[in-house]
């Protein structure tokens, strides 16, 4: 009836309204822009370790380093997982254990279980409450510092910056 009328009436000034032009043909749709990928040495990564007030927390499972800021109060100086932060603790994340020698990338002699755990708290836990900010350098390059050509970044499936604020 008459709304369906205004509607299209409507739809066709709104078009109308659109500058026509040559300009059409020009536009190429790109994917968005993935964030750079940031790689962090040894040194750097240690920079973020919880001590400065008014830092950003790190902390790298699997040579993924998230930004645990917002986990303070687990991450932070003398949090109750602060041994974690400003390093890849690969390790100590499969093993539950914040002993120091654990505190390492190195997955070598861990138990199937212990791999199993690992990948459930990369997932649900760090991938899914923190955003990553970039990898550690073991994980770009290869042990003669040429670029890995298998690297993929890791896409965060349940991540939301919202979730953050």
């Amino acid at each position: 009836g008459m709304a369906g009328g205004a509607v299209r009436l409507l739809v066709a000034a709104l078009l109308g309204a659109l500058p026509a032009g040559p300009a059409e043909p020009e536009l190429r749709f790109r994917p968005p822009a993935e964030p750079p990928v940031r790689l962090f040495t040894e040194p750097e990564l240690a920079r973020y370790d919880g001590q400065q007030e008014g830092q950003p927390i790190y902390l790298a499972v699997k040579g993924v380093v998230f930004d645990v800021t917002s986990g303070k109060e687990f991450y932070g100086k003398g949090a109750p997982y602060n041994a974690l932060v400003g390093k890849d603790s690969t390790r100590g994340v499969a093993k539950m254990s914040l002993d120091p020698a654990d505190l390492t990338h190195d997955t070598t002699g861990l138990t199937e279980e212990e791999l199993k755990s690992l990948d459930d708290i990369f997932n649900n836990v760090y991938k899914a409450k923190y955003p990553i900010v970039g990898y550690t350098s073991r994980r770009i390059l290869n042990e003669d510092g040429s670029p890995n050509l298998d690297f993929k970044p890791e896409d965060q499936p349940h991540f939301n910056i919202r979730d953050e604020f």
